[in-house]
């Protein structure tokens, strides 16, 4: 049976950057021994730690890795490229959706297998290897107006209520509350402010800065000035200690500079005629439009050129593509195809390329449930000075956080604890 405590030579092969093979051919052991380190079932031998150890201090000098990061609810790393920017070596990642997995292991070369449900490591979150920053983009749907639309009508609860993805943001806090990280980034969809009166969001700030008594500040970051979309998500930051960070006063860049959907497109010739609209569709779109405008409602599609900027890119645009589709002149519309929206999340951008393997339903998903990219390496950026200064102190008070973390139990956080 697995042992959940981490061993040395766990903590030594992480610190390392190295994958459980890598690290049984460093060491000429086959990987049934490796494995058997790994879980405590049988004790490597003291020069085979200090190889381990060797190579783990070369790491940690390595110049371009300044603090190690988690990725938690991943989706396909939005938020990982965005700490990568400022130096951040990610040591750990948690996906529970087997087609993002697949579309992030595609993407980044990584020294680690990709966790699935998070629950497994918020009850037990010594699993989770030791990090300096932990990012979070808890999924959003209990909290957003179209899911509690949706579950009202289906007389479902939501939120904190909710048995499933509601109760999510307490084993982000679980883990926070285990590792004490120097700092943190959870992101979330803006209504997150809004739901249940703000009751909600209360309730998570108190659990952060009460509970957890980190230092925390939060701030709505609308996308349009890095990309051609109006995306607007609430993301929280909190700090260990105390800081003069402030997130109300970053300068956010003058959206009427930013790029317009035709920055994004692909050329016409290269785009696969299955993208546009059959008349079906297009005639049923039209006429739903057309009905709720005679009853004075908004409802129905969205379609833009080349000089606009789109609404928010859902989760649900491989159904019909409703909210962002492409003008095409003397022809149907056609919805963005899966490159178009790996640009208009800031994926696919400048030097970076994006890949894709996955059918385009799932692209859509991915790109819908993802954050913009620049709009997160903004954040980074502006976080970057504040956490390089709190992993050097933490450097130097490793006594103190043992502590810390010795003295952290479950009863210490009733409202975690009882959901």
């Amino acid at each position: 049976m697995r042992h959940t405590t981490r061993t040395e030579f766990t903590a030594l092969r992480e610190k390392a950057g190295m994958t459980i093979a890598q690290a049984a051919e460093l060491l000429d052991v086959s990987m049934r021994t490796a494995r058997r380190y790994e879980d405590g079932e049988s004790q490597p031998r003291r020069l085979e730690l200090k190889a381990l150890e060797r190579i783990s201090q070369q790491g940690m000098k390595e110049p371009s890795i300044r603090f190690r990061f988690i990725d938690l609810f991943a989706g396909i790393g939005g938020l990982r490229l965005g700490f990568e920017s400022i130096g951040g070596h990610c040591a750990f990642t948690c996906e529970w959706d087997p087609h993002s997995q697949k579309t992030y292991t595609l993407n980044y070369r990584d020294n680690h297998e990709i966790g699935g449900d998070v629950r497994e490591y918020s009850q037990d979150p010594s699993k989770v290897p030791e990090h300096d920053v932990l990012l979070a983009g808890f999924p959003c749907q209990p909290f957003s107006i179209a899911g509690v639309s949706k579950k009202n009508a289906l007389g479902r609860p939501h939120g904190f209520l909710c048995d499933t993805q509601g109760t999510l943001f307490f084993d982000t806090a679980q883990i926070i509350a285990h590792h004490r990280p120097v700092a943190f980034v959870l992101e979330n969809v803006k209504n997150l402010e809004r739901h249940d009166s703000g009751r909600t969001f209360a309730t998570i700030m108190n659990v952060l800065t009460n509970e957890l008594g980190y230092h925390v500040q939060h701030r709505v970051i609308s996308s349009e000035a890095w990309v051609p979309q109006k995306r607007e998500r609430v993301f929280i930051v909190g700090f260990r200690e105390p800081t003069d960070f402030d997130f109300k006063s970053l300068v956010i860049p003058d959206a009427k500079n930013g790029p317009k959907l035709g920055s994004i497109l692909e050329p016409h010739e290269d785009v696969d005629p299955k993208y546009t609209l059959t008349p079906r569709l297009w005639e049923y779109l039209q006429n739903y439009k057309a009905k709720h405008q005679s009853k004075g409602n908004g409802f129905g599609f969205s379609l833009f050129g080349p000089n606009d900027v789109t609404r928010t890119l859902s989760a649900r645009y491989y159904k019909d593509g409703s909210e962002i589709l492409v003008e095409q002149p003397g022809k149907r519309p056609r919805r963005l195809t899966p490159l178009e929206c790996a640009r208009l999340m800031g994926f696919d951008r400048g030097d970076r390329r994006f890949r894709i393997t996955v059918s385009d339903t799932q692209a859509y998903r991915q790109f819908g449930n993802a954050v913009v990219v620049p709009v997160v390496e903004f954040v980074a950026r502006a976080m970057q000075r504040h956490i390089m200064s709190a992993v050097r102190k933490a450097e130097h008070e490793p006594a103190i956080m043992a502590n810390i973390r010795s003295v952290t139990r479950p009863d210490k956080m009733p409202i975690i604890a009882n959901g």
